[in-house]
């Protein structure tokens, strides 16, 4: 397990077998919003093929990490590399390695565009109107549809689908132009049980297929228990990153909560505890980052949600 952070990181020998050049690497990263510290000194690496949980309490830096390697949040020190290159801000075209959804998708239910033509709207950051596709846009959204189960969608309006329905549209975005990283910012927001498992089944068999990484964040560990290869927890300041056996344990969650911990395990679920409440159902919000810089690329997020820039896909 990797731990980094201002108090004296842990290590616990990680037996996964490294790609020689990560899809990601933080080294000794800290991110700020304003005057707040949300990561302090962080280094981890994510290599190819992982299925990564980013979890931690409301306000931890789940959703700013991910703002970060996308190159809309700055580092205030340390470097982050994508596939071995370094993230800058400032591209108006966004990084085509990385797919991205954003944590706002409010919007989507009351739109009448087609399912097919809500995902083309990604494939060049359109953000007003639908976009004039070409012969190989068009043949790379039936590809994506096809590869997340939807190909019977593209013709539906979004405002007749189901929750679950728009979050295969929303996966297929984020898989136009073949990604190596895939960024997923509380995909189960608003699902229920049935639904939250269907989409990380269909993530998990999606990744496996591509062998691509995937870093998917929750407010809750449970229904990504059997997806995950390694879990991310973020608190304190502090980014701890191992097998759910390593991190998911009074010690660690104490260090990153800053207070005492339990951890509970009943009939193969996990209850993360304090003063016998339970904390883990924690983060139905996220990071308040007032910035609105959007890469010109594929992905398109107001942390607030702006209904007019709901668009997600290739960062």
């Amino acid at each position: 397990m990797s731990s980094s952070g201002s108090a004296a990181p842990t290590s616990v020998p990680d037996n996964r077998a490294p790609s020689a050049t990560p899809v990601l690497a933080l080294s000794d990263v800290t991110l700020s919003l304003g005057a707040r510290t949300i990561l302090r000194e962080a280094s981890f690496a994510v290599n190819q093929g992982e299925f990564i949980g980013v979890l931690g309490p409301n306000g931890a830096g789940k959703t700013t990490l991910m703002r970060a390697v996308l190159g809309l949040v700055p580092a205030s020190r340390g470097t982050i590399r994508v596939l071995g290159e370094p993230v800058t801000g400032g591209s108006r075209r966004g990084n085509p390695a990385i797919g991205y959804m954003p944590q706002t998708r409010t919007a989507l239910a009351g739109r009448r565009v087609r399912g097919r033509d809500f995902v083309a709207m990604a494939a060049d950051g359109h953000r007003w109107g639908l976009p004039h596709e070409s012969a190989a846009t068009r043949a790379d959204v039936a590809r994506v549809l096809d590869l997340v189960g939807a190909s019977a969608l593209g013709e539906r309006p979004l405002s007749e689908l189901s929750g679950g329905e728009r979050q295969r549209l929303l996966l297929a975005q984020c898989l136009l132009g073949k990604p190596k990283l895939l960024l997923l910012d509380e995909p189960l927001i608003s699902l229920d049980p049935n639904r939250q498992r269907g989409v990380v089944e269909l993530v998990r068999r999606v990744q496996r297929e591509l062998g691509i990484a995937v870093l998917f964040s929750a407010h809750e560990l449970n229904p990504l228990l059997d997806a995950l290869d390694r879990v991310l927890y973020l608190g304190n300041g502090v980014a701890a990153l191992g097998s759910v056996d390593e991190v998911i344990t009074p010690p660690v969650l104490s260090r990153l909560y800053g207070s005492p911990i339990d951890v509970m395990r009943v009939n193969g679920r996990i209850f993360v505890m304090s003063g016998g409440v339970e904390v883990e159902k924690h983060d139905h919000g996220h990071e308040h980052d007032h910035s609105h810089e959007e890469p010109d690329g594929h992905a398109h997020s107001h942390s607030h949600g702006d209904p007019e820039h709901e668009s997600t896909g290739n960062a």
